[in-house]
């Protein structure tokens, strides 16, 4: 993997929550105007000065309160729609003629801020409740409900209803995302550990059973075992059973994920050239042609692309024997690299690859193309039975380098 994703998410709330504030901001500003527009028409407006200027303290005071859910209570939720709806009963009595005119109330449409606030914060059911409160304020402020009233009320309602449900479906959203990035960040850890295992402790096993068949006695024993043991972990890695979340639990399992991350950890470092870590690959079996300039890879994506050329390799020698050539080609188009991996082997029957992903040899589906997948990029394998294999990998420059 070419660099540990970190994923830092915001909030959806976190937008709802300072558009709230900013809208209880101005909507106060907008009732301190409409009252001073109006002054002279208020009968009692001593009553309309106490109340704005109760109205305007408390709403700078709280805005750290509508800043997230967290700091926005019950109690202050409480609070503040009780004060939205004295300003709504007292309009009558700082304004005689208040219902006959069906002027504006003197918390105006701050009061809507107040309903929004628990729908952002409860959700629907709580936004239906804060809503109703407020339709019966009104209600009981004009006397008798006209269009006009009516209107108001059942737009405040839905508006407020409707809010609070979509604010329920972004939470549900947003926790559905969290648990699928957990999932996959759970799943590459598996598939990362199954690649290690995969290239180090099956291989070896392997070659221990090989080995000791050839040589017979009690050689022959040791390697029946190593190619039961194989067999067992083959399974257990196929069956997804990889542990990745107690590695503390077990010494061995978290050296090896401890390793892991500190490889990870060197990941800032300057750009490494993959022809000096294919360089090794080539010998009297293999053959090696690459550009004459350097081919810089960020390191993390080097590595990986460089033990998936490996575990190709391996194949070829498993599969196609020893005496099998194998020829590496490196180019590099700028935009991309792409390594192709060539042998003169018996080539691969058609299905063996989906059968040996079926009983747990997943050097194919692991080590190459899910390394490959990791960093963006693909691993095409063609193989005609008869003349040989070719496996083409082809890793993307702007994503190896993320």
């Amino acid at each position: 993997m070419a660099k540990r994703e970190r994923v830092i998410r915001m909030s959806v709330e976190l937008p709802l929550w300072r558009a709230l504030t900013a809208y209880r901001v101005l909507t106060m500003a907008y009732a301190v105007l409409v009252f001073v527009s109006e002054y002279r028409e208020f009968e009692r407006p001593w009553v309309g000065v106490v109340f704005l200027s109760v109205l305007a303290v408390w709403t700078l005071a709280t805005l750290p309160r509508v800043a997230n859910a967290a700091s926005c209570t019950k109690r202050f939720l409480g609070v503040d729609l009780a004060i939205a709806l004295t300003g709504i009963l007292l309009t009558p009595l700082a304004d005689a003629d208040a219902q006959s005119v069906n002027s504006p109330t003197l918390p105006t449409i701050w009061t809507a801020g107040s309903v929004l606030a628990f729908a952002i914060k409860g959700g629907w059911r709580w936004a239906a409740f804060a809503s109703s409160l407020v339709a019966a304020a009104n209600l009981v402020e004009r006397g008798s409900p006209t269009r006009d009233t009516l209107h108001n009320v059942l737009l405040v309602w839905v508006a407020s209803v409707a809010i609070g449900y979509v604010v329920e479906v972004a939470r549900a959203s947003e926790a559905t995302l969290a648990r699928a990035l957990e999932i996959e960040a759970a799943t590459r850890e598996r598939e990362r550990l199954a690649r290690d295992i995969h290239d180090s402790v099956l291989q070896v096993l392997a070659m221990v059973q090989r080995r000791g068949t050839a040589l017979g006695g009690e050689a022959a024993e040791l390697g029946r075992m190593a190619g039961e043991q194989e067999v067992a972990l083959r399974t257990l890695v196929s069956s997804g059973l990889v542990p990745t979340t107690r590695a503390s639990e077990d010494p061995a399992l978290g050296a090896l994920v401890r390793t892991v991350e500190d490889a990870e950890g060197e990941s800032d470092g300057a750009d490494v050239d993959l022809r000096g870590l294919l360089a090794p690959h080539a010998g009297s079996r293999v053959s090696l042609a690459e550009p004459g300039a350097p081919v810089l890879l960020a390191p993390p994506a080097a590595r990986e692309l460089a033990a998936a050329v490996s575990a190709a390799l391996d194949n070829v020698r498993r599969h196609a024997g020893e005496s099998a050539q194998a020829w590496i080609l490196v180019e590099d188009w700028g935009d991309e690299v792409i390594v192709t991996v060539r042998d003169d082997g018996p080539g691969i029957p058609e299905g063996r690859l989906a059968q040996a992903e079926g009983e747990g040899r997943l050097g194919v589906a692991l080590s190459i193309r899910g390394r490959l997948r990791d960093l963006g990029g693909t691993a095409e394998l063609i193989s005609v039975p008869g003349q040989g294999t070719e496996v083409e990998l082809k890793v993307p420059r702007g994503k190896a380098k993320a």
